[in-house]
């Protein structure tokens, strides 16, 4: 009787989800496209950061602008398809890292895993050494998988402040060995325009048509509040509460996920609300550790899960019970992140006229040269 009892408790509130989404639909399906539908096309972005003594302020710029540089990428387009977003991370140029590595360190390969990389930006400690830019920029050419796709845009961005031409890799070399793979490089200067000019950043950025950008890496990156803000981050607390997590990292990963949460919310409540908008949006993605998403995966099957994987309330359930309790889970989901959807436009249109883009700093550095470069390869932004 437990079981039927559960059963019937489960397709009811499936039954009452459908019906909100129904009601929500041609919001949700303006504004909100499923993965499975653009798996054809990558956004690959390689960040490489300087992370000797100088570049606290770089280190947190990127940590307070990770989620607004997300969400823009979430609003491109190819071929009326929204692609997909794979990150990479190194850092160089500090005295912890092997000199005979040349000073750089691997930190994260691509992954779609933003929550990885929001953990890995906050972890990254800055100490005197040696930059050596062309050398980094052959490491990550040699040793991420950028893909064979001629679609894809596949771009790095380095910054730094130092001569883009210390170490044994002339960044000439590792300039034409991008260009030879399609991959852009973009140089983010540190400083003062025409210093970076001199030091050959803008030309490490031209010799595959990229951009140079000089930026003050020290400004204190300003958060515009918005009336829309506290529902975006209730909507937050909801869409939390939606992650099935399984497996071996299940519970270690929705722990990052609320650290995450506590993290972007240390900078300001604003920048919690770009992090709830990046979390229902397309790219957000955690296919290893939540049933939600897994299931969307090719190859998964309900039939490989083990009980003692399954959260509390899932053990001793039968297949058919897991499946329906993942479904209610899926359009609870999604008539969320329609909510946190039609509440972000109201945000963006608030808050459009009060942005100064023209700020130089690495969100609006990073977000020029992509929209620039994405247009050679026909894609849009909406």
């Amino acid at each position: 009787m437990k079981t039927v009892k559960f059963l019937s408790i489960v397709l009811f509130l499936c039954t009452i989800g459908a019906c909100k989404a129904d009601a929500k639909k041609e919001v949700f399906l303006a504004q909100y496209t499923p993965s499975a539908n653009v798996e054809n096309y990558q956004i690959k972005v390689a960040l490489l950061l300087d992370t000797s003594n100088s570049m606290d302020g770089l280190i947190d710029q990127a940590k307070s602008q990770l989620w607004e540089i997300v969400n823009e990428l979430s609003y491109a387009k190819c071929e009326n398809s929204r692609p997909d977003l794979q990150i990479a991370l190194y850092e160089y140029g500090n005295d912890n890292l092997s000199e005979r590595t040349g000073y750089l360190r691997k930190i994260l390969g691509f992954t779609e895993d933003l929550d990885d990389v929001s953990k890995e930006l906050f972890s990254l400690t800055t100490n005197g050494g040696s930059e050596f830019c062309g050398t980094v920029i052959r490491a990550s050419l040699d040793q991420l998988d950028w893909g064979n796709n001629a679609d894809d845009l596949k771009m790095i961005f380095i910054a730094g402040n130092e001569p883009f031409t210390q170490g044994k890799i002339n960044y000439k070399d590792a300039g034409l060995q991008a260009k030879e793979k399609d991959i852009v490089v973009n140089t983010i200067f540190c400083g003062k325009y025409e210093h970076g000019v001199e030091t050959k950043w803008k030309d490490g950025a031209q010799i595959t048509y990229g951009d140079y950008i000089a930026i003050d890496h020290n400004k204190e990156t300003v958060h515009i509040a918005s009336p829309y803000d506290d529902i975006i981050l209730q909507l937050n607390i909801r869409l939390n509460n939606t992650y099935i997590p399984y497996g071996s990292q299940g519970r270690k990963k929705v722990a990052m996920q609320q650290e995450q949460d506590e993290n972007a919310a240390e900078y300001s409540k604003a920048n919690a609300v770009s992090r709830t908008v990046s979390k229902g949006s397309h790219l957000y993605k955690n296919s290893t550790w939540d049933l939600v998403d897994a299931e969307k995966e090719a190859g998964f099957s309900y039939s490989k899960l083990k009980d003692e994987e399954l959260p509390t309330e899932l053990r001793g359930k039968s297949e058919s019970q897991i499946k329906a309790y993942v479904e209610y889970m899926r359009k609870e989901r999604e008539t969320i992140q329609s909510e946190i959807a039609q509440q972000n436009l109201k945000r963006r249109n608030f808050i459009q006229n009060k942005k100064n883009t023209e700020s130089k700093n690495l969100e609006n550095a990073m977000i020029q040269a992509l929209k620039k470069q994405a247009k050679r390869k026909n894609y849009i932004w909406d």
